[in-house]
């Protein structure tokens, strides 16, 4: 991997607190990702599966998590799996985990070969009663491709079909979307990253140059920094590309006058960063564009203002809804018949606004996290409002990553990108 290695401690305390959460006499099992195809035998680059990154911090390809608390014997209460490594792998393919090794990474003493899986399991279910199955229950997932994950459960089910099954889903979107300070840390590594891709690009934008250079400018200070590249689909949207909310062409050019919309975020060590900021192609905003600018910023830094314990995701976004309303009143964009005469369940302030403010960020962009349970500290969100105008060919959306505190407004992992006009335009004139 890239990325410097990661303290054990954190996997060992994240397994913990899974394992607390566990009714009693119960295993839990968690699968890597496969490598996917994509024709003869070309693959794409593998991505581990974000659970058991999260557990154990393993990064490679058939990988399995066994979690098994009660367990009768010691070495049965934590087992990693994983393939057998071997001289002709590491010429071919490059170093794998090995048993010593892998105590390095995840703190786990015993580690056994995957082929021995089967017949280790069959003695651990045994003496369990209860199986917790791993399924991807995140409200944006949309899955076609059976996953490894999806192909043990239906195995484990033909198998094993007298136990009882729980969900380790539920236990996971909790863990997962309140940081550990070590967490927080890489994805504010993470958000680093993306400062100095930004700061190269306010150096090399100008009139005439292709959308996707700026997006090899990014690639090439992500790669440099220890990041495998974008944490997500980078959106590089001039004109009125930033009107399509996932403009990912990226193959135009940016003309004299223009904004572009840079939604871009480097990941490190598999957690992500989000940002997004707007760049004038000639070096200067307009009037106009600076007037919308400038509202969609109040409306992001009111809106910050709410993320603190208590509130409900829910709620806030109606309240978020009202500040952009006034400030849509503002710009002329909406009139008081408009807002008197809307539909409830599409405010009027829609038409200019119409994706929600925040979401949760970590190892995944849009990461695990209930949203009818009030916000917590050490939760992470984005803050990323936005209007967007086709008639005046721009739209306008800004975006930090921020910490909610136990007291007192979120902390910005952002706070040192360039986010003012006056900071850019300085930037890139200087």
């Amino acid at each position: 991997m890239k990325y410097h290695q990661i303290d054990r401690d954190l996997f060992i305390k994240n397994r913990a607190k899974f394992t607390a959460q566990m009714k009693p006499n119960s295993v839990a099992v968690f699968n890597s990702n496969d490598i996917y195809p994509v024709s003869a035998d070309s693959t794409l680059p593998f991505a581990q599966h974000r659970d058991i990154f999260y557990l154990s911090g393993v990064d490679q390809e058939e990988s399995i998590l066994l979690l098994f608390p009660d367990a009768p014997y010691e070495y049965l209460k934590e087992i990693l799996f994983l393939k057998e490594t071997n001289e002709h792998i590491a010429i071919w393919e490059g170093e794998k985990l090995t048993k010593e090794r892998a105590f390095e990474v995840a703190g786990i003493k015993t580690v056994i070969w995957l082929q021995d899986f089967h017949k280790t399991l069959k003695e651990i279910m045994a003496y369990a009663e209860t199986i917790y199955i791993n399924t991807n229950e995140h409200y944006r997932a949309s899955i076609e491709t059976e996953t490894r994950e999806a192909r043990f459960v239906k195995w484990w089910k033909e198998n094993y079909p007298a136990h009882k099954v729980e969900k380790s889903n539920p236990i996971l979107q909790r863990l997962r979307s309140i940081k550990e300070s070590e967490e927080i840390d890489l994805i504010q590594k993470a958000c680093d990253i993306t400062e100095k891709g930004y700061r190269r690009a306010l150096n090399f934008v100008k009139p005439n140059v292709m959308e996707y250079e700026i997006e090899a400018e990014f690639a090439h200070e992500f790669l440099r920094n220890r990041s495998k590249g974008f944490a997500y689909t980078p959106i590089i949207a001039s004109g009125n590309n930033a009107n399509v909310l996932h403009y990912i062409e990226n193959n135009q050019q940016c003309k004299a006058g223009d904004l572009i919309l840079l939604d871009v975020g480097a990941e490190y060590a598999n957690y992500s960063s989000d940002m997004t900021r707007m760049v004038p192609v000639s070096g200067r905003f307009s009037d106009r564009q600076k007037e919308v600018y400038n509202a969609v910023l109040r409306v992001k830094n009111e809106a910050t203002k709410m993320l603190v314990p208590g509130t409900l995701w829910k709620q806030y976004h109606v309240e978020v809804g009202k500040i952009m309303t006034s400030e849509l009143l503002g710009l002329g964009l909406i009139d008081k018949a408009d807002v008197q005469n809307e539909n409830p369940d599409w405010p009027a302030y829609k038409k200019y606004f119409m994706h929600g403010t925040s979401h949760h960020l970590g190892l995944d962009t849009h990461d695990y996290g209930l949203l009818h349970e009030p916000m917590q500290a050490n939760m992470v969100f984005t803050v990323e409002p936005g209007i967007y105008i086709p008639a005046e060919g721009f739209g306008i959306r800004i975006e930090d990553d921020m910490v909610i505190q136990e007291k007192g407004e979120a902390f910005n992992l952002m706070r040192n990108i360039p986010i003012e006009v006056e900071e850019i335009e300085s930037l890139m004139n200087s």
